[in-house]
């Protein structure tokens, strides 16, 4: 149980190491995005503990979410570097989303279960491979709009003095 607390703060701490390698402007762009799908992946994990989709065993700080790590960690600095990549190609976006989200959903779920992490319960591989595709889109039609809104201004001085 120790190592897996350690394994957590690493699995947590770790993909930090790499936001200065993004550069300051995909951090400010793509910022509204991850933050927004975390926000919606804290109250989605509130929803999945009462519907007992999948249960954690062993948690980086009693009392809180198991999912804190992974949504602090992987999940959101893997959604700024996804989106430096791939955005504006949705389709490109789709396929590393897939990838990851496969990658995870299989190999990521069995290994953290056979180290007694979290497991699931009333949730297939299948149907949480589908839920995290669903959040995929959700962030990129998000991030999309955040980019229109951003744009409008400019567009709308580049009409009056024109």
């Amino acid at each position: 149980m120790k190592h897996n607390k350690m394994l957590l703060l690493i699995l947590m701490i770790l993909p930090w190491l790499s936001v200065p390698f993004l550069g300051k402007r995909t951090i400010k762009r793509f910022f509204p995005g991850a933050l927004f799908m975390g926000a919606w992946i804290t109250v989605e994990s509130i929803l999945a503990k009462k519907r007992v989709w999948w249960r954690f065993t062993d948690k980086l700080i009693p009392g809180v979410m198991g999912e804190i790590p992974f949504i602090v960690g992987p999940f959101f600095v893997g959604s700024l570097w996804i989106f430096k990549l791939t955005f504006g190609n949705f389709f490109r976006y789709l396929i590393v989303n897939l990838i990851t989200d496969v990658l995870f959903t299989f190999l990521g779920m069995h290994f953290l279960r056979r180290l007694g992490i979290v497991s699931l319960v009333r949730m297939k591989h299948y149907q949480m491979s589908l839920l995290f595709m669903a959040k995929s889109v959700l962030m990129y039609i998000f991030q999309g709009s955040i980019e229109k809104l951003r744009n409008k201004p400019r567009a709308l001085l580049q009409r009056i003095f024109s």
